[in-house]
């Protein structure tokens, strides 16, 4: 069920949410957070489908922001989702109109559901500080997307300077299965010297540029990102290579599977799927606390 709200206020939206509760339209019951979106228009309904497929897990009140115009009349028009339209969650979308933008903050505390923690996402281009934004005040857990960014290389060092426990990155969930694959398998190799470190990504990839951190900083030497794989250049990560003084650990994706080839072992493949937002947004949503190993990473971003 959809129910439309033009030239609404918060409290107005809050008491039609109760209505909608006490006729049956919405369980509260069970939600245990409430998911804050900033988003751009283009990005409103994309993030939502994202948002309602996390929260089949993670059982949520969905706020969605967007600026619609920032001259003209100010207003603020409003969309409940609920039922079928809204997955697991109850959604909210509110439209602002000139200087309606002008506190966020004020638009949706009375929306927030009470008690509960709160998780805020910026699905498209934000500011470089989270934690110091109207909405980012208000969330333990703050979650940006660096490949969404102008400048995705500048932001993450922005990010770096800025950064706040709680704070999150989707570059960053995205290389958990690259993280958690190269983990396992270097477990069989950690008596050998380590020689050189080589990742194949894009330049335009953030998360390329946070894998190769983050194995420097495991395996204790420089690591360089390449490019290119036989001639082509690459879309975000294809493969990493590390190289042994006495062999090397070589994983390369195709696809959504990935060949390794490692001294003493046969070749293998395993499934490395890319992930979804949705996919990314449910890991960062069951960890509301500090990812100290993310900041550590992030911090080293800084040149």
């Amino acid at each position: 069920m959809i129910v439309e709200m033009p030239k609404t206020t918060s409290s107005k939206i809050g008491k039609r949410l109760n209505e909608l509760r006490e006729s049956g339209g919405v369980v509260a019951l069970g939600r245990v957070l409430t998911l804050v979106i900033e988003a751009d228009s283009k990005s409103v309904e994309s993030a939502i489908e994202a948002a309602n497929g996390a929260s089949r897990l993670h059982p949520s009140r969905i706020i969605v922001l967007t600026n619609m115009e920032e001259g003209g009349e100010s207003k603020l028009d409003a969309e409940i989702r609920v039922g079928g339209d809204a997955g697991a969650s109850e959604v909210v979308i509110l439209r602002t109109f000139g200087a309606a933008s002008s506190n966020p903050e004020s638009l949706v505390t009375g929306l927030l559901l009470s008690d509960a923690p709160v998780v805020a996402w910026w699905p498209s281009s934000c500011a470089a500080n989270p934690a110091k934004s109207a909405i980012g005040k208000i969330a333990s857990r703050r979650i940006t997307d660096s490949a969404c960014q102008d400048d995705p290389s500048a932001f993450l060092k922005e990010l770096a300077k800025n950064y706040t426990p709680g704070d999150g990155d989707m570059a960053w969930t995205r290389i958990t299965l690259w993280r958690s694959q190269l983990a396992a398998l270097y477990e069989k190799h950690k008596q050998r010297t380590v020689t050189e470190i080589e990742v194949i990504g894009s330049n335009q990839s953030p998360s390329a540029d946070l894998l190769a951190r983050w194995l420097e900083l495991r395996l204790g030497i420089p690591a360089r990102i390449t490019n290119q794989l036989a001639g082509e250049n690459i879309e975000g990560i294809t493969g990493v290579r590390i190289s042994f003084q006495d062999g090397g650990l070589e994983i390369i994706r195709s696809d959504e599977i990935a060949r390794i080839s490692q001294t003493g072992f046969p070749d293998s493949s395993v499934l490395l799927p890319k992930r979804t937002d949705q996919d990314c947004l449910i890991e960062d949503m069951r960890f509301l606390g500090e990812d100290e190993i993310y900041g550590e990473v992030l911090r080293g971003e800084i040149s």
